[in-house]
This record gives C-alpha cells, structure tokens and sequence, in this order.
C-alpha cells in the first residue's frame, strides 16, 4: 500500500493504518530499535510505542515521508528507553559507543539551550552532510543515525572495518570544524 493511502487511513482513524504500516515498515522500524535496544522484548514494547505515538500524531500532522516520520519516532523511543533502562549503568554496548564518539564534537545539553537553538545546529549538520560525498554520508548516517556496528557497515558495503572507521573520524573532524566555524561551542 502507498504511504500517502496509509495516511488516509490514519486520519480516517481506520484501525487498518496500524497494520498497514506495520506491513510496510515493521522491518525498518525493527532495526532501528533493536540497534539501540540490543533486547527483543524492548524492542517489541518500543515498536508499539512507536505504532501509538504515530496513531497519535496522525492527525493532525501529515507526514510528508513516512517512512523517515517513522524512524524519527522509533528512534527517539529507543533512545528514551535506553537512557531510562541504562540510567545507572555504562556498560560496552553499541549505543554507547556510538554516543561516546559523536558527544566529542557536540555542544552539551546544558550549553547548548543557554547558548544556541537546535535548528541551527541541525540546519549546520544538514549543510555538513550535504557537503561530504555519498559514501562518507551513508557511512556516517548507518553509524550515527541507525546505530549500526562499524563491522555490519563494512559488512554491507564490502569496505575493510579501518575504511569505515577512518572515514567516521575524518567525517567527525570535519564536522567539529565546521560547528566550531559556525561558533558553535564543542
């Protein structure tokens, strides 16, 4: 089914939305949770949270993706439930890693509300990545975005595990310069 008729569903609140979308994006929703979860029950619980909070937003809002509307919302639940599952505890997991390596050059919560809005810093990694080639953004976006394991980007794109890694480092520096350009403090 097209996004645009599961959308129609939604806002006919026609309970068939639900199992539409999970049709179509149960799989891609999955593997965002799961990356940050690393547990299946915590990724089924998240996955109808996820199904929830979308019957919730629709209507109003009207996404002009689905498919991305999606994984923002499962992306911010898994994360939630992290923070909220790992509060005392640091353990080796995935997230942490990838949370670890990207904090170097982020501004930290506390500066960044008293000091600069969001939307610019969005608006300043928007412009970063459309600046860096494909392949470097697609690395940067698996590791970043879906929390994949540098082993299963090498694995997916047939690059040696130091490719994927150096061009992750590379991309961060890149990044810092260009916050710290903008007078964003890191």
């Amino acid at each position: 089914m097209e996004d645009h008729n599961i959308i129609e569903l939604f806002f006919q609140r026609s309970e068939n939305a639900i199992t539409e979308t999970a049709k179509k994006y149960d799989k891609y929703c999955r593997k965002i949770a799961y990356n940050i979860l690393q547990n299946k029950r915590d990724t089924e619980e998240c996955l109808n949270d996820t199904y929830l909070k979308t019957w919730n937003a629709i209507p109003p809002q009207k996404p002009l993706n689905l498919r991305v509307f999606l994984g923002k919302i499962t992306r911010n639940l898994a994360l939630d439930k992290y923070k909220n599952t790992n509060r005392l505890k640091r353990g080796n997991g995935q997230v942490n890693q990838v949370l670890d390596e990207i904090t170097e050059i982020l501004p930290s919560e506390i500066r960044t509300e008293k000091v600069i809005d969001d939307i610019v810093i969005t608006e300043t990694i928007n412009r970063f990545l459309a600046s860096i080639s494909l392949e470097n953004r697609t690395i940067f976006m698996r590791r970043y975005w879906y929390m994949d394991t540098i082993q299963e980007i090498a694995n997916e794109y047939g690059y040696s595990i130091s490719k994927v890694k150096m061009s992750l480092m590379r991309s961060r520096n890149e990044l810092k310069l260009l916050l710290e350009k903008e007078g964003i403090i890191v």
